[in-house]
C-alpha cells in the first residue's frame, strides 16, 4: 500500500505543480471545476444518495452549478459574497461538528451544504490564479495546507495525547494542531517576507495563514464526519493507495475562501 500511495503521489504532485503554474486561468478553472464535481460524486455516497442515478444527478447538479457561475460572470462579479458565504459556512460546520448530536443530519441537509463547501473553494482558487504571479499563489496555498497536515500528523504521532475530536477523527490531537499551526508560522512568516509590505501587513498575512490552517482542519474533520455516519474509511477509490478526491481535497475546501477573502479584505491581495 506505502509503494502504491508514493507512485500515485509521484504522478500526480508533478502533474498538480505544472497545472496551478502553466495552465492559463480559463482552463485551470475547469480542471479543478472537473475535481470538484468528481468530489460531488462522493458526497453524494456519503451523504448517502441510495442509488447510482441520484448520484450521478448530483454530480451533474454540481457541474451545471459550476458552469452557470462561470457563464454567467458570477464566478467574478459575485466574488465577495460567495467567499463570504464559505466562510460562514465552514464556522457553522464547526459549530455543528461541536454539538454532541453532531451524528444525526438529514439527507436533504447534507446534500444542501455541498454549495457552500465546494463552490466557494472553486471561487477562490480561480480568483487567486487570475491575478500577478497567481499560480505561484495557488502554489503557496496548497503548499500551505500540506505542510498543515504533515506537520499535524508528525507532531500528533510524537507528542499527542489530548484528543482532539475522538468520536470523529481519533487520530487527530490537539498537539497535532499545535504543530500545524507552528510549522505554518514559520512558512508564513518566510513568505511573508517577500513581497514589499510594511511589518503590519507582514503580521496580518501570518494571522491569516493561521485562521486559513485552522478552518483546514475543520474541512477536514467535517468530511471525517460525513464518512463516519456512513461507516466508510474513504470517501472513494478513484486515487490509488489514497482513497478519494474528498479524501485529499477535504483541508482544501475550507482553507481557500478565508485566503482569498482576506487577501481582499486586508488590502493584500496580488495585483
Amino acid at each position: 500500500m506505502l509503494r502504491l500511495r508514493l507512485i500515485t503521489a509521484m504522478v500526480l504532485v508533478p502533474l498538480v505543480v505544472w497545472g496551478v503554474l502553466a495552465l492559463p486561468t480559463p482552463t485551470f478553472a475547469a480542471a479543478v471545476a472537473a475535481v470538484l464535481v468528481l468530489g460531488a460524486w462522493e458526497w453524494a455516497r456519503l451523504i448517502p444518495l441510495p442509488v447510482l442515478p441520484l448520484r450521478l444527478g448530483f454530480a451533474l447538479l454540481a457541474a451545471v452549478l459550476l458552469y452557470a457561475l462561470w457563464d454567467s460572470g458570477w464566478s467574478v462579479t459575485a466574488r465577495e459574497p460567495l467567499l463570504l458565504a464559505g466562510v460562514v459556512w465552514w464556522l457553522l460546520a464547526l459549530a455543528w461538528l461541536t454539538r454532541a448530536d453532531w451524528s444525526r443530519g438529514r439527507m436533504l441537509v447534507k446534500g444542501l451544504v455541498a454549495a457552500p463547501a465546494l463552490v466557494p473553494a472553486w471561487i477562490a482558487l480561480i480568483a487567486l490564479h487570475g491575478t500577478g504571479q497567481g499560480g505561484y499563489w495557488v502554489l503557496y496555498l496548497l503548499v500551505l495546507v500540506w505542510v498543515a497536515d504533515s506537520a499535524a500528523y508528525f507532531s500528533g504521532r510524537r507528542f499527542g495525547r489530548r484528543k482532539l475530536a475522538p468520536r470523529i477523527s481519533p487520530g487527530k490531537t490537539w498537539e497535532g494542531v499545535a504543530g500545524a499551526l507552528l510549522a505554518c508560522t514559520l512558512l508564513a512568516t518566510a513568505v511573508s517576507l517577500v513581497p514589499a509590505w510594511s511589518g503590519r501587513q507582514q503580521l496580518l498575512f501570518v494571522l491569516l495563514n493561521l485562521v486559513a490552517v485552522a478552518l483546514s482542519i475543520v474541512g477536514d474533520l467535517f468530511i471525517s464526519a460525513l464518512k463516519r455516519q456512513v461507516g466508510v474509511k474513504d470517501s472513494g477509490r478513484l486515487i490509488p493507495g489514497h482513497g478519494g478526491v474528498l479524501d485529499r481535497i477535504d483541508s482544501l475546501l475550507a482553507a481557500p475562501p478565508v485566503f482569498v477573502g482576506g487577501l481582499l479584505y486586508l488590502g493584500l491581495m496580488p495585483d
